[in-house]
Parts: structure tokens; sequence; C-alpha cells
């Protein structure tokens, strides 16, 4: 069997940490009792591991609060053994349809037939050769091949986890009695044994049956609802009728357990609807709420802008009530939310140097660089607003995150969509693209959010807003973050410069250089000004500026050359590098750290990393699946600079929370151990190994200067579409005058909404 000894010694950093509870806040909460919330880890660290196993349990322990209470959904077999099993199908958790084949049932579950196989046909010594399994499909099923066996409620208490309270979760008492077996009987029997600190059932007979043999100053018994137009069994009434009548519940529990919709309900487009007074009856009628469901890799409200983080805080610290603790499949997450993030002032200063960089504003929650996603980014705190500079065919730089219409915006579903053309030189095949159209031509598009992780796993960004905002010209766009003091500086990003001065007859850099002077940015010190390219000789055309220029690596490293950096370090003061070339993954798993950030930084260049997300499948599983265990893992193991990320309100509030002032840090800020996930694996389990990153080398680095702007005529600059008459020639830099005069433009009103608000 596999031993917690192994738990401890394979995960190094998480091991070894006694931590007092409790070290953040002293303000009062809102729960009945006025106490800091409880995590209840729902069969362990069960959205990592095989729920309710050895390595779930153990885990969740080690990371999580130090009241932490660890959850058991009770089953009993044939000899009247209690097991932790999440439900009462054995094959929906364990590889039982394997060991046990041809020995299926079909039973009457709640008034359903239910075919699979059930704990009740098997004795304890039958089910010995089983083992778990992860029972939902979109978590890792890597651990599956390591021996887990079915675990007794009393192994967990004793042996697993013995300091920790204990919550038992009766959920088909009537089920078993009709198999003559009792579960009043086991829980009254096993509690002679072992302490529990709560007993749950969906059942009011059941709770009604025990209440009497058990002091409520050491076990509590709660009243678990089930959905609203649900039939409890004993009363014949629907979980909805029985939340009316909470002074009946009184009368046998101490509390209930609800699905967190009942307190934060959502439409059916998952957006979040104003809370209901379930946690202030409850309160009211003298009983604890406990909300279930939570994970962090499930659906939730698009209002928290996939942050498992800000969700918790919705249901404990929204200024009006605080439920008195969340069921949760990542305990790690909620014990973050309450020792460190919970009762945070907005202007609460940052505890760590990290410069939050947005990536196309907080394109997490409206379209890239469209005037909404600057001003929420602004509104996140953001320290560094940023612009992918592109040219319209009539000079006029503006924001966008592509080249390529199709990839930011509504063409294709204009009459400028339909005449696609492929350019090799951008390694682009079938495109619309910005340099072929005027600005008055894009201005009539909408601007559209992206949607990385739609296509493969069905995870949409704030679909409201998918069309939301206008595009912003660069003019616009320096004048906003010019006149917003929150805002430290701006990174304008440079691309394809020899492809559009060569092939279109356009000058990007003296575009920008324009941009820049006549906003005023080229006789000030207040606001920081980056320019990064991925290529040298942009970055050299700026040199004899002020500006920090800033080198982005886009392909992942494991290493650099000295004579590279040196190189580097001859046109640039700082470097933005992916996060794989800080810790390098394997099927989304870490297999170690690189140096790259240190090494860089030694040569006194600032260090910035991308992309952070907050959508879970944009994390290693070492990070559970926490964009704030993330971003702390990084920080902490690298060291970098600053962040870049489309979500900066996570960002922002990682860098402020409490716990990174903490003296002794506790187990969920400590950062995840590169590799030590993998080392838990059996061998069978490894990830095929894939080749090394490469090393960047000089000649990665050096790029053949720019070519001078070549002028075009109108009718050789190609076009996806006909359009308006070519605006008048450029000037001899290829660039089109801008005008200055847009001070009070729309956006700049809309930022001053935002603010004032």
């Amino acid at each position: 069997m596999w031993k917690l000894r192994s738990v401890v010694c394979g995960l190094v950093l998480w091991s070894a940490l006694v931590l007092v509870a409790g070290q953040g806040s002293t303000s009062k909460w809102q729960t009945l009792s006025g106490k800091p919330p409880l995590v209840i880890a729902r069969g362990g660290l069960s959205g990592l591991f095989p729920d309710s196993s050895e390595y779930a349990y153990a885990v969740a322990a080690q990371i999580s609060l130090p009241n932490v209470i660890m959850w058991c959904d009770v089953q009993l077999t044939k000899d009247e053994v209690g097991i932790c099993l999440p439900d009462v199908k054995l094959d929906n958790s364990t590889d039982a349809n394997f060991i046990l084949k041809n020995k299926q049932s079909s039973y009457l579950v709640n008034g359903v037939n239910v075919t699979g196989w059930f704990s009740v046909d098997f004795t304890m010594k039958e089910l010995a050769p089983v083992s778990l399994r992860q029972g939902i499909f979109s978590r890792t099923n890597v651990f599956d091949d390591s021996v887990m066996p079915i675990l007794p409620v009393e192994s967990v208490v004793q042996q697993i986890v013995p300091r920790a309270p204990y919550w038992l979760n009766i959920q088909h008492d009537a089920f078993f009695s009709q198999h003559n077996l009792s579960m009043r009987n086991y829980v009254i029997s096993v509690s002679r044994s072992i302490v529990i600190s709560y007993i749950s059932s969906p059942e009011v007979n059941f709770l009604r049956s025990i209440v009497a043999r058990f002091k409520p100053t050491t076990t509590k018994l709660v009243f678990r609802f089930l959905g609203a137009e649900v039939v409890e069994p004993s009363t014949n009434q629907t979980y909805g009728s029985l939340l009316k009548n909470l002074t009946f519940i009184k009368t046998f529990a101490s509390g209930i357990l609800v699905p967190k919709t009942y307190i934060s309900p959502m439409t059916s487009g998952l957006y979040q609807l104003p809370s209901t007074s379930v946690v202030l009856d409850a309160h009211k009628a003298g009983l604890e709420v406990f909300a279930a469901d939570f994970a962090n890799d499930a659906s939730f409200a698009y209002n928290f802008s996939y942050d498992p983080v800000a969700e918790y805080l919705s249901f404990i610290d929204n200024g009006v009530f605080s439920v008195d603790g969340v069921l949760t499949d990542f305990s790690v997450t909620p014990s973050g939310a309450i020792d460190c993030y919970s009762h945070m002032g907005k202007n609460d200063t940052a505890k760590v140097p990290l410069l939050v960089i947005s990536s196309e504003g907080a394109s997490g929650d409206y379209p890239g660089c469209s005037d909404l996603a600057y001003t929420k980014a602004i509104s996140d705190g953001v320290d560094i607003l940023d612009c992918p500079v592109q040219l319209t065919r009539n000079g006029i730089p503006f924001c966008l995150g592509s080249i390529n219409l199709l990839e930011r915006t509504n063409v294709a579903e204009t009459e400028l969509g339909t005449g696609l053309i492929s350019i090799p030189d951008l390694n682009i095949d079938n495109g619309v693209f910005a340099f072929n159209l005027t600005w008055d031509q894009i201005k009539g598009l909408r601007p559209q959010i992206t949607n990385p992780f739609a296509k493969d796993y069905t995870l949409y960004r704030n679909p409201n807003n998918k069309n939301a905002g206008n595009f912003t010209t660069l003019s616009d766009f320096l004048l906003l973050a010019q006149n917003t003091t929150s805002v430290s500086g701006v990174l304008i990003k440079v691309e394809n410069a020899a492809y559009l001065a060569e092939k279109q007859g356009l000058g990007v850099i003296n575009a920008v250089l324009d941009a820049l002077n006549k906003t005023g940015y080229n006789d000030q010190t207040a606001k920081k000004v980056m320019i990064q390219s991925t290529n040298s000789s942009v970055l050299e055309e700026f040199k004899n500026t002020t500006y920090e220029l800033v080198y982005y690596v886009d392909e992942n490293i494991r290493d650099a050359t000295n004579a590279s950096i040196s190189d580097i370090k001859s046109f640039a003061s700082s470097v933005v590098v992916n996060k794989k070339s800080v810790l390098p993954i394997n099927n989304a798993f870490l297999t170690g750290v690189t140096g790259v950030v240190p090494k860089l930084q030694n040569f006194n260049l600032s260090v910035y990393v991308q992309l952070f997300s907050n959508e879970y499948i944009s994390q290693a599983w070492d990070f559970f699946s926490d964009p704030y265990f993330e971003l702390n893992s990084f920080a902490q193991i690298s060291g970098m600079n600053g962040a870049v990320t489309d979500f900066p309100s996570t960002a922002n509030k990682y860098r402020r929370n409490r716990c990174l002032n903490f003296k002794e840090m506790p187990p969920y800020m400590i950062p995840a151990g590169p590799g030590d996930l993998l080392k838990i694996l059996q061998p069978s389990a490894y990830p095929p190994a894939i080749p090394p990153s490469p090393v960047l080398a000089e000649d990665d680095v050096n790029e053949p200067p720019l070519p001078a702007v070549t002028q075009k005529s109108p009718s050789t600059t190609g076009g996806n579409a006909p359009g308006p008459a070519a605006a008048p020639p450029p000037p001899p830099n290829g660039q089109a005058s801008v005008a200055a005069s847009i001070f009070l433009s729309s956006l700049c009103l809309l930022l001053a909404t935002v603010l004032v608000c």
C-alpha cells in the first residue's frame, strides 16, 4: 500500500509545516459564530487525486488551513464496514467493473433503477483488490496507475490524517436499510472509537433517529439540501419547500448544507443573479450554513472571470453575510481566500514588487485592446497597459492583438471577410489583414473576444460581451494612460516591421514615434514607456530614445548563452519569456525549473513572464487549478519582475494578499515543488519523454537591419476587399499624420465614468 510517508517525501515543499490557524485578518466574520468559515475537503483533495484516496486526504491536510475538515461519503459493505467512497455505485470512482467482472446488479436508488457495482454486494475482503480511480474525466487520470485501495472510515481517521476533524456524509440511508444494513447503528458504533465533528444527510428521518445520541458540542448534525424540486423521502416534501421551514430543521440539526446556487443563483447563461436570503434566514433561525459544489475546474458564473478566489469571497466576504463553511474539491483555494485575501481593501498596498502588465488590456473579460478592456484593466489595478500596434492601409496606428483581423474582430461576418488571402511572409493562411483596410473600414467592424480554450475545452469568456467596446487608436491609448494616475506606464508591442516597410510601404517605427511625440511622451518622466519586439532590429531603431526596450523571446528555452544575453543587453533593458521557459512542463506536469530568469537578471535585465490566465486548463496540475497558486509559485521560485496577464485583477490581488507578510508562510502559500508530483507517479504513468527546449544563442538574437520603407501605389498594396479611396500620400516616413486633438475622446470620457463610479 502506498504510505503517507511517500506523500511527505514526494511533496517536499509541503512537508514539516507547523502553523497556527487564523494568522490572517482579525475582522469579525459574518458567520453565525463570528469565527472564520470552515474549509471542508470533499474526499480530500479530490480535484487532483481520486476522491477519498490516501493521496487526496494526505495532501489536503498538508496544503490547507490547519483546521481543514475531511469529508467522507460513507457507504456500507455487505459485512457492515463503513468505507469512504463518493458514490453509491463503485464503478463511478473505482476499477470494480474490471476487477469484479460480471458482478454488477440493478437496484432502486431513491426510486430510480440503477445498474452498476454496489458496495452492499461485497465484503471488505472482496473489495481489497479494487483500486480508486479519478471519476471526473476532465481531471488527470495519471494517478489511477497507483494502488489506492478503498479506505474504511477508521483507517482515514486513525492512520492517514489522525489530527484532522471529520465530516461523515450519509447520503443513502434508505437504500442501505433496504439491504438490511443500518447506517444509524454504524455511525453510533464508529463514534465510540473516533471523534466525528459533523454528520450530514439529506434524509430527515435518519438525522432525527440519531439526534438524541450525539452532543452538539462534539458532533453537529447538518441537513443536506438536494435540488429544490427533488422530493425528500421522509417528509414527501420537496427540498425547496423544506427550505421555507427552517424552524423545523432546527429541531434535529444545527446547520444546513445547500448547493451554492441556493445562495447565489445563476441565469441559464451562467451569469450571477442577486444573492438570496438563505444565509440570513438560516442564521436568524440559529442554523449554520455550509455551501457545496465548489470546484476550481467546474463552471461558475462568468461574473467571476474564472477566478475561484473571487467566487469564494462572494460567499464569505461580501459585506452582508458569510457562509459558515464551504465544501470543495480544492481545499487549497478557500484556505487562501479565508486567510490571505478576505477583508482586503482595494487600496491595500502591494506586499511584493511584482509589476502587473496587461495582455491586450483585460482581454479575459472584454475583446482585447477595446476601450472596455483597457478601462477594466485600469480598474483592476494594472501597472503597465499594453498596445500591440497594427497599421491601417492609410497609415493609422491602432491597438489590436493580431495583424490578422479574423482573430480579433467580426470581419468574417461582413463583406470585408469574403476575400481571404494568404501571406507566406507572415506564415498566415487565409487572413484579412489590417494593412489592407482603412481606419474607417476597421471602425465599421466590431472587436471580438478571444476564446483560447473554447475549441478543445468549451471554456468561453464573457459571452455577453463577445463584441463589446470599440477599437482604439494608438493616440487614444496613449492619452488614456497619460490621464490615468494609477497607470505607471505603457507597453507598445511592435511586430512585422520589416514586412510592413518592404512589402506594404508602411513605417510602423515612425508611426509609433510620431504618436508618442504628439501625445507628449517624449517630454515627460511620469509615465514609463516600454517598447517590445521579438526583433532586435526593431529595438535598435528605438535605442536613441529614453524608452525601456523589451526583448520578447517567443520560443521556449531552457537556457541562454552568455553571448546571447550580452547581445540582448546591447539593445534592451528587459526581457519577456514564456512560462515554459521558467517552469517547463510535460503532459501538464511541472518537470523542473530552469535558471533562465536569474541568469538574465544577473545581467541587470528585468524579466517579465507571460502569459498568466485564470482558466484552469492554462495551469499545470501542480498548481491545483488555482491561478493564485500559480502566480505565487512563479514569483517565489523564479523571482520574476513582472507578470503579463489577460486578467490583471488576479495578479493585482495576489501581490496585495496579507499572507506575503506572514513570518511563517502558510502551506497554501508555499510554491509548488517542480517535479514533485511526477515523483509519486507509478513508472507506467510517466508521460512520454519530450525533447528539451533549446538554448538561446547569438544567432537567435541577431537580426538583419530593417529595410527602408518602400513607397507603394494604391494599386499595388493589395487588399481583401475594395474600400474607400486611399488616403493622401503619406509623409516621407511612410506614416500619415496623426492628430493630437483627441484629448477628450470617447475613451477618456468612458474612463472618467469608470473612475467616478
